[in-house]
């Protein structure tokens, strides 16, 4: 692909969006664990969980996160709220490669202090966040991260498993998490769900895969996917929609799809 300028680029990435911003885009991602369902706290425990095991192939994720809701009866919101120690024992047989029963036993348990306690997860990422002075969603991630983990010491293993951009981290699938509550359009992939949530806050998830085809389209000169990286990239795409950012999230992960691509 010849070089393009910042125009030609946007109206790309636009049509790339279009592209890979689609219904069936559904069948073959993750994200197809939570729109199982209807009720909103199902959606968003589901979407959470799924979120947070997703790395390495998509197919394995899938089965993994599938594995996840059996284990919780296929009722997530109900299992996180009313599981007894014995609902528990259950999960510990769990394992998606470093993430095991656990940790998952320890999700549950947090994730049912948030929604008794904390009000949900909504409210805590939205107490975490100021408005009118940040740029995008690093203080509600560092606050929902303090939350999460308040009452575990600090080099408790299974925080490994959330980023944190305090400490540097892209917090990759926390991020994709909050796209997929947060972001709201007429194609109905991501659920937009949490309107208390500013669209325009959102980052796009960065990994090797969209840090590459980033690097690839002249947006990052970073050589670490790290926070510093996902601030790079932000201020590209939200030049190109500074409502709708993460959109290009599709583009780059459609571009980073297609066989024998490039610049």
């Amino acid at each position: 692909m010849q070089q393009l300028n910042f125009e030609e680029l946007k109206d790309f990435l636009d049509e790339m969006v279009d592209k890979f911003n689609q219904p069936n885009f559904i069948e073959n991602d993750p994200i197809q664990i939570p729109h199982r369902y209807s009720n909103a706290q199902d959606i968003e425990i589901a979407a959470f969980l799924t979120s947070t095991i997703a790395w390495g192939r998509r197919d394995m994720i899938i089965k993994s996160a599938n594995r996840i809701m059996e284990l919780m009866d296929d009722s997530p919101a109900d299992f996180v709220m009313n599981s007894t120690v014995a609902d528990l024992n259950g999960v510990e047989k769990f394992v998606h490669r470093t993430f095991n029963g656990g940790d998952l036993g320890y999700f549950i348990g947090a994730l049912k202090r948030i929604y008794k306690d904390k009000g949900g997860m909504q409210k805590v990422f939205k107490d975490g966040l100021d408005v009118r002075n940040d740029i995008d969603m690093k203080n509600a991630l560092i606050h929902f991260n303090e939350v999460f983990f308040a009452e575990v010491p600090s080099n408790f293993r299974t925080r490994k498993h959330i980023g944190n951009p305090q400490k540097g981290s892209a917090a990759k699938r926390l991020v994709m998490f909050l796209r997929w509550m947060v972001r709201k359009d007429h194609k109905q992939v991501d659920f937009g769900l949490w309107s208390d949530l500013p669209m325009s806050h959102l980052s796009c998830p960065l990994d090797v895969h969209t840090g590459n085809v980033g690097r690839m389209l002249g947006f990052i000169d970073r050589k670490q996917n790290d926070w510093k990286t996902v601030m790079e990239l932000d201020q590209s795409f939200r030049k190109m929609d500074a409502e709708d950012p993460a959109k290009y999230d599709f583009a780059l992960f459609g571009l980073g799809a297609m066989d024998g691509w490039k610049m």
